[in-house]
């Protein structure tokens, strides 16, 4: 096979759709072992040129990166217009794979994509006005032309069969991996004094307002360390005691940062999937995580659950994380290890040769 591999997420700082992409990449060409040529095909501007490539890093299987430059506008105008076809840039098409970012028209071969959630969907007060345009057209075409619609969870599958009208023959669950990054073993973050750990770009969804009124509520030093980039709408007000706002981090840092954690918190109201409540498993620590159905597969039967709207209850259960840290921390480990991208890659690879 020849699978033309849409990676133009990568253009911007990693967060949950970003690593998905370059980690069911990477997942695919393990899992293709040499046997299928895996192009990674981007529709970038100047920055794009530089940080994919980075990104990549020592893929080297992945055999060509195919880039064509233009803005966000020239994206939107290649999808509306259907033209030209993917085959026109990338070349010969087994099957082809898109991303978030535009949707091109292609003459042959399967077609694919992924869909992470319906959030502008089911709740466009949470979303920007170019989102709601963006994934709306995406979602469209998806379930017009896709002979597949890969999901990162039961909960989403469910959601695009119900919503979109997919019908289940055409989806695909694959749950996203964990990088190898985060793992137990490796250096601690010290933050000066214990510290809690949330991960969320900072935007209403993520519902950090009801986290730091909890921290409010609650008795100790246990100070909430923050990280996370400035997302859209209104921003949570951090500047108070106890809170430690460290901006966007990723990689070995946020590692060490999980590691260094008593417990990580994740209160959002709604997610896709919700990967840092397992990579904070992972590093070895113990999760409370919201009581939001979206988040069931994440959490498994090991994170402490509380109502996201309820600062007393999120209290609650941090008290209980925290004393049951050790029975935890081992049962994170565990469900953990289940999440693999070469998992996700061998999920894609037998979806696409049932299909060809």
């Amino acid at each position: 096979m020849r699978i033309v591999f849409d990676v133009s997420p990568l253009a911007l700082p990693r967060t949950g759709v970003g690593n998905y992409v370059l980690g069911s990449l990477r997942g695919l060409v393990e899992a293709a072992g040499g046997e299928d040529e895996v192009v990674a095909f981007a529709l970038t501007g100047p920055r794009g040129r530089r940080a994919i490539p980075e990104a990549l890093g020592g893929l080297q299987a992945a055999r060509r990166l195919v880039f064509v430059p233009g803005a966000r506008w020239v994206r939107e105008a290649w999808s509306a217009a259907g033209r030209p076809s993917v085959e026109r840039v990338a070349g010969r098409v087994d099957v082809f794979h898109f991303s978030d970012w535009m949707f091109p028209a292609q003459r042959g071969g399967l077609r694919s994509t992924m869909v992470h959630d319906l959030i502008p969907l089911r709740f466009p007060e949470w979303t920007t006005a170019w989102t709601r345009r963006m994934h709306g057209a995406k979602y469209r075409n998806a379930a017009r032309t896709c002979d597949l619609v890969f999901t990162n969870s039961c909960f989403t599958a469910g959601d695009v069969r119900e919503r979109l009208g997919v019908p289940e023959e055409r989806l695909v669950v694959a749950p996203p991996g964990v990088d190898p990054v985060f793992r137990p073993e490796g250096p601690r973050a010290d933050l000066g004094r214990p510290y809690a750990l949330t991960v969320a770009t900072l935007e209403p969804r993520k519902n950090l307002d009801t986290l730091v009124e909890a921290w409010r509520r609650r008795d100790g030093d246990l100070a909430l360390a923050v990280v996370g980039a400035e997302g859209w709408g209104e921003q949570p007000e951090l500047d108070v005691p106890g809170v430690l706002r460290l901006g966007y981090v990723a990689g070995e840092r946020l590692a060490e940062l999980y590691r260094g954690a008593e417990v990580a918190v994740y209160p959002s109201r709604f997610e896709g999937f919700g990967m840092p409540v397992v990579e904070a498993m992972a590093c070895g620590t113990a999760v409370v995580a919201s009581a939001h159905p979206s988040l069931d597969e994440a959490g498994g039967e090991v994170a402490v659950r509380a109502d996201p709207d309820d600062p007393d209850a999120i209290v609650a259960a941090v008290a209980q994380a925290l004393a049951e840290r050790e029975r935890l921390v081992a049962l994170g480990l565990e469900h953990a290890r289940g999440f693999t991208w070469r998992r996700v890659g061998e999920i894609m690879r037998s979806a696409y040769r049932a299909r060809l």
